[in-house]
């Protein structure tokens, strides 16, 4: 069985997120980068398929020359193959709309099949943790004219048919794909390996393939990035040390009041 999972690079949950005066980008000097977690369960996904029916697993992201770490990073849990979709010289991903991403994956995917024949299986997260646009993955099914089912909390392999669980309100929906097919992961399907010392050391070995595929610009222009309202919070003591439980307990009782709770 031959998987391929497509992610991305993205700046890491939690970190501070500062845009550049100009409004058009973020500021990366300080930034932290990872897989987004949707795609991270999909690489675990995939090496869990694979280990259990054979085959290998492929990942490849669209990115700038660093996300080369994030494709080791995949090597070291499991990945057979990295490829690298590079980006263009002075032509930031900010600039990639969700039609142009999903042209230049779909054109890349095209290319290697075409080389090495379908892979069986194509993964993608549900969506990206920095855009949230939920769009890639639907976009490049469609460019491929293969089935596609997004979020994605449970994946089974039965001969040709690729089984998809959906969560919906009280249980799941379930559908039935014929392989080659895509699907869209939803983060909590798995819990993602952590790489072994064993498999940072293989990762470094694993050869890092590119495919040139700019893909065409899409219709979608960005007109500029807004940091949400920071909004403070103030925490007010109560008191401090056992001498003063008692006083507490008062002030916590007119605090419930005070706010209705009582």
């Amino acid at each position: 069985m031959r998987i391929l999972v497509c992610v991305k690079r993205v700046p890491a949950p939690g970190a501070r997120i500062k845009v550049t005066q100009d409004g058009q980008s973020i500021e990366t000097a300080h930034l932290g980068f990872t897989t987004s977690p949707h795609e991270e369960c999909a690489v675990e996904a995939a090496v869990q398929l694979a280990e259990a029916e054979g085959g290998t697993v492929t990942v490849l992201t669209v990115g700038p020359p660093e996300a080369e770490e994030q494709l080791r990073y995949a090597a070291s849990v499991g990945a057979n193959e990295i490829i690298l979709v590079p980006l263009g010289n002075d032509d930031p991903l900010e600039s990639w709309d969700p039609q142009r991403t999903a042209n230049a994956l779909g054109s890349a995917i095209g290319d290697i099949e075409a080389d090495s024949g379908p892979f069986d299986l194509v993964l993608f997260g549900n969506e990206s943790a920095d855009s949230g646009g939920y769009q890639v993955g639907i976009r490049v099914a469609r460019q491929l004219g293969r089935p596609m089912v997004n979020g994605a909390k449970g994946i089974d392999v039965d001969g040709d048919m690729i089984t998809v669980r959906r969560a919906v309100d009280n249980g799941f929906e379930v559908f039935r794909l014929p392989s080659p097919s895509v699907v869209g992961v939803k983060e909590g399907i798995n819990l993602p390996r952590y790489p072994t010392m064993k498999g940072r050391l293989a990762s470094k070995k694993v050869d890092l393939a590119t495919v040139e595929a700019n893909g065409a610009p899409g219709g979608q222009t960005m007109m500029h990035l807004s940091p949400p309202q920071e909004t403070e919070s103030d925490t007010q003591m109560l008191g401090e040390g056992a001498e003063s439980v008692e006083d507490m307990a008062v002030e916590v009782v007119d605090l419930l009041e005070e706010i209705g709770l009582l």
